[in-house]
């Protein structure tokens, strides 16, 4: 039962937010920043944020912990959703009420039931769908992410296997609410937990896919996230502990997500050069219903994705 459990909770989470992330990039275009392109510099800054941040949150006092999680929701909540809900006044009100819903769950059923999950995680994924597009409309393309995950998938495994930092930090925020992961908990027998950074990876992926190489791209990723995102780590999970007797406490995804993304990506390349932002029509404009009345144009203004 555990392990359909977990494989259903694990797969709707990598799956839906990924199909959320690809929903936003159709509908909504964000305002592109000015820093030009990503290149290796850029990778390089975001892997630096990325290990530095445990280390941050683990020198938070315990208490403080919750109020700095809530205040790095919030803000990212408002600078993902801006271009979607235009009104700062209505935004920061819906954006209170998001979080405020988390704490109450967690003060009123505790952290191992039901409706706190389900409000966090929604909380988690919608700040995951605007984080992966804030990068992707920003310039962020297939090739930086297919290096970022190689990288990440290194991070992972030697702070998972080699110094248990990422257990440790899972301890930091038990007891606490805005725990940085989705899933779904049901009493003391029956749990999922996907990390914030497992479904920002598989996000990212399938929407820069996307982006670069249109329906192709989305069915790779697609593909991927599903079979290295959630069946291979929760598969392995309960083959160790039939094996073993003993349930690892912790399988880092990215150990599987990460080299196969990179090859998903060298396998898209082979089929011609990635779009560009300026190549994908936006649903609903006048340059997409353009587009699609004149399917013999150039491949800046095709109507139909890249295949």
């Amino acid at each position: 039962m555990s392990v359909f459990f977990q494989l259903a909770v694990t797969l709707a989470l990598a799956v839906g937010v990924s199909a959320g992330a690809i929903a936003y990039f159709r509908a909504v275009r964000t305002p592109r920043p000015p820093v030009g392109v990503f290149n290796g510099s850029d990778i390089f800054m975001m892997m630096g944020f990325v290990l530095a941040l445990p280390y941050i949150y683990l020198t938070l006092p315990g208490a403080v912990l919750p109020v700095v999680l809530a205040l790095v929701f919030a803000g990212g909540l408002s600078v993902g959703y801006q271009p979607v809900i235009g009104n700062g006044r209505l935004r920061w009100a819906l954006i209170a009420v998001l979080i405020a819903s988390v704490l109450v769950c967690h003060v009123a059923f505790g952290e191992t039931a039901p409706p706190y999950w389900v409000a966090n995680s929604v909380v988690v994924a919608l700040i995951v769908v605007s984080a992966t597009n804030l990068n992707v409309q920003g310039g962020m393309r297939l090739k930086n992410v297919a290096w970022f995950l190689l990288a990440l998938t290194a991070y992972d495994a030697f702070f998972a296997w080699v110094v248990p930092l990422t257990q440790e930090l899972s301890d930091a925020v038990q007891g606490y609410p805005y725990a940085p992961a989705a899933g779904l908990r049901i009493g003391e027998d029956l749990g999922a937990v996907v990390g914030m950074g497992d479904l920002l990876a598989y996000a990212l992926f399938t929407t820069t896919a996307y982006k670069a190489y249109g329906t192709r791209g989305l069915r790779t990723g697609t593909a991927l996230v599903t079979l290295f995102g959630a069946v291979a780590p929760v598969a392995t999970l309960h083959l160790v502990a039939a094996v073993t007797d003993h349930a690892p406490t912790l399988v880092p995804a990215q150990v599987f997500f990460g080299p196969a993304a990179f090859l998903g990506y060298r396998y898209l390349r082979r089929s011609g050069p990635e779009r560009r932002m300026a190549d994908v029509p936006h649903r609903g404009t006048a340059a997409s219903r353009g587009a699609a009345a004149r399917p013999g144009r150039a491949r800046g203004t095709a109507a139909e994705p890249v295949r």
